[in-house]
């Protein structure tokens, strides 16, 4: 099984730890489009910061994610699940999970990433801010160089199992399984008053839960249905989509009392 998770916006930049060595990250069919992305990021970030901020889409107010990206190369550290924060990654708390659930952690999670392509929990990444809707001067869309190279490093962390996709549509179009995979997108629906629709936070924190709860239970299901039978024993309430071109969806329904 393999849990694709979408990245945060927000990301804790470490205060110490050696600088960035791309050769030491997973997924090394990764290493040449990941030094492509790097080098026009640094690039553009290292010329004219209002021009840099303009085209990765920040504000006047957010010059020092500029400076951060400049300094990419030289910046500290830390493993991607202490780097990656927000609502999901503190729904999952990596960091207190059991040792057993650690240990799968480390083989079935993986982040989509728009300057890595993907991440392990364990691989040491610096502090960074690049939207997956960037399109970087000399480069084009990252989404493109992603979708050209992702397929491949995929396809075989998954090998012959089930590919658990939690990304968000951004993220989603990286990379598209062949219809010979078997997935299960997961879609979170907030229910209120007989009401339901999806609620960004309780998305988040929902699907932060589920992994978590994976994790910790040590199910491996093979198939879109099997899932939703163990998130069903692990409390959850889940309705079964049809087939279609991205897989089976998942409906997990969170009930507001």
């Amino acid at each position: 099984m393999l849990i694709l998770l979408p990245p945060s916006e927000g990301k804790t930049a470490p205060r110490r730890g050696k600088p960035l060595d791309l050769a030491t990250l997973d997924f090394p069919g990764l290493t040449d489009a990941r030094e492509r992305v790097l080098d026009a990021l640094v690039a553009l970030c290292e010329g004219d910061p209002t021009v840099a901020a303009r085209t990765l889409g920040l504000g006047g107010t957010q010059l020092d994610l500029v400076a951060l990206n400049r300094s990419l190369r030289t910046s500290a550290t830390a493993r991607a699940d202490h780097v990656y924060s927000g609502v999901l990654y503190d729904a999952l708390d990596v960091a207190t999970l059991s040792p057993a659930a650690r240990r799968r952690a480390t083989t079935r999670l993986a982040v989509t990433s728009s300057l890595f392509g993907l991440v392990r929990p364990s691989d040491r990444i610096p502090a960074y801010r690049l939207s997956g809707d960037a399109t970087l001067p000399g480069l084009g869309p990252v989404a493109g160089v992603w979708r050209e190279h992702l397929g491949g490093s995929a396809t075989a962390a998954l090998g012959r199992g089930l590919l658990v996709d939690l990304r968000s549509g951004m993220y989603g179009a990286f990379w598209r399984p062949t219809p010979d995979v078997r997935v299960a997108t997961v879609r979170v629906l907030h229910e209120h008053q007989g009401q339901r629709k999806v609620v960004s936070h309780f998305n988040k924190a929902t699907k932060g839960r589920i992994v978590r709860a994976l994790l910790e239970s040590g199910a491996a299901p093979a198939t879109p249905a099997r899932l939703a039978e163990a998130l069903r024993d692990l409390g959850w309430t889940v309705e079964e989509g049809a087939p279609g071109k991205a897989g089976v969806q998942l409906d997990v329904v969170v009930s507001e009392v």
